[in-house]
């Protein structure tokens, strides 16, 4: 809990006239990052953001190199990693070197694990379950080049959305409406924003960051982000022209709106997530202040706490050091995580009948809720555990435009995927586990499958 001391400067800023120094130092800065962020722009078939089209000239630029430098990199995740073990130099005593690569067992095994099947990937050697352009080809030669590129702009251009007010901006504004709906803070509402325009994995980090920082507490960081990490809208137009079904993409939208709001609105009311306890992250502990404690405009008192937080806003350097060492945390800690985490869900989901065993009680649901061929259907409603683009591959053969609407909008508002969100939160220091984010999965399947299932037959027949 904030000391009586912050509370008292907090109340002294809230009070305090605005400056004009404050206010240009929030609105700058804001503004950028919600341009980069927040701002759709339509090129040629697809909508992205600023910092999106940033990612996609990057990768352009290297092009067919990026596998290669992925490689490079997960290997040298794991030389240095075993190095700080074994060798224990005095530069990864302390400090983030050590943070980086002074890690778990765990988190070494699954390191090696990566580089190992980027090298067999990119060399082709080795099993060809591991190697196909299905498992390891779609890790190493799709994912990690849209990784590389898209985090490496993320991390160094985050700090102006989240560091300099407009958080408190936005979050004092809509504050009763969130507390009252969700349960939650009012800057969740950029949580889901910036994963709406832009990537779920945005909004995860965004989540992850606002945690470390202590804007959020142990129950609303795993509640956002286990239930504000939507995917973009450019992912879902790649989904229905994929699928057949873009001339139905607004009703297909709503849909997925409607029911991603009332899972986001349910699950955090359910347990695991309603079992996390509201304490914050030890080092910092609680930062956050939304509610108007006096009798201001709200519109006043939201610009206040804003250019209050952009005057305490770290310095040029230390916002490049902390931009530099999220790269370096997501390019050796997180990208081996995916690669080695993606690579076993989808061998298990291509060269095993798991998710079809696992799917069998799926069968009579489905055709209960007359859903057409649903002996082929039901693996699609779990296998995107394993990576969100799944169930549209395995929908894709599917007749019945109905069958295939309906396993569209259940990939997209379920949002737990292992191959790279999953992989994300469990590498965060957001408190949730491996058995917690199968069961959030398995929440959102069964809260939202009846709402997409009536909407379908309402709206496709």
């Amino acid at each position: 809990m904030p000391s009586s001391l912050d509370s008292a400067s907090t109340l002294a800023a809230e009070a305090a006239p605005i400056s004009r120094h404050g206010l240009l130092k929030f609105l700058i800065p804001s503004l950028l990052g919600v341009g980069l962020f927040l701002v759709p722009f339509s090129t040629g078939d697809t909508i992205n953001i600023g910092m999106g089209l940033m990612a996609d000239g990057l990768k352009a630029l290297l092009g067919d190199a990026l596998p290669g430098i992925a490689t490079v990199v997960l290997c040298l995740s794991v030389l240095l990693t075993g190095y700080v073990k074994l060798a224990r130099p005095d530069w990864a005593r302390e400090g983030v070197f050590r943070e980086l690569f002074d890690v778990a067992p765990l988190w070494v095994v699954m390191r090696a694990l990566g580089a190992g099947f980027a090298l067999m990937t990119f060399f082709q050697v080795g099993p060809t379950f591991i190697t196909a352009a299905y498992t390891g080809g779609v890790m190493l030669n799709d994912l990690a080049p849209v990784l590389l590129t898209f985090f490496f702009f993320a991390a160094i251009l985050l700090p102006f959305l989240v560091d300099f007010g407009f958080m408190e901006f936005i979050g004092s504004l809509v504050r009763t409406p969130f507390r009252l709906v969700f349960g939650l803070p009012g800057r969740s509402a950029i949580d889901a924003t910036a994963s709406w325009m832009g990537s779920g994995t945005v909004g995860v980090l965004i989540t992850t960051q606002q945690y470390e920082q202590g804007f959020y507490n142990r129950r609303e960081a795993s509640a956002i982000a286990t239930n504000f990490s939507i995917v973009s809208i450019a992912f879902a137009l790649l989904v229905t022209s994929f699928i057949g079904i873009n001339h139905l993409f607004v009703p297909f939208y709503l849909t997925v709106v409607v029911a991603g709001l009332v899972a986001a609105v349910i699950v955090p009311r359910l347990p695991p997530l309603s079992r996390k306890p509201d304490t914050y992250h030890e080092p910092v502990g609680c930062r956050i202040q939304e509610e108007n404690t006096g009798n201001q405009n709200l519109l006043r008192y939201s610009l206040g706490m804003a250019v209050a937080r952009a005057e305490k806003a770290p310095g040029p350097h230390r916002l490049l050091r902390h931009a530099l060492f999220n790269v370096a945390d997501i390019f050796f800690g997180l990208l081996p995580l995916v690669i080695a985490i993606g690579t076993v869900a989808l061998v298990l989901a291509e060269f095993t009948p798991l998710f079809t065993w696992l799917s069998y009680p799926m069968v009579p649901v489905l055709e209960w809720m007359r859903i057409p061929e649903a002996e082929a259907a039901a693996p699609a409603t779990l296998v995107g555990f394993a990576d969100m683009f799944l169930p549209a591959v395995l929908a894709s053969d599917i007749e019945s435009e109905l069958t295939r609407f309906v396993i569209a909008c259940l990939s997209l508002t379920q949002l737990i995927y292992m191959s790279e969100i999953g992989a994300l939160l469990l590498k965060s220091k957001i408190p949730l586990k491996l058995w917690e984010l199968v069961v959030i999965f398995l929440l959102r399947t069964v809260i939202t499958l009846p709402i997409i299932v009536v909407m379908a037959h309402w709206l496709v027949g």
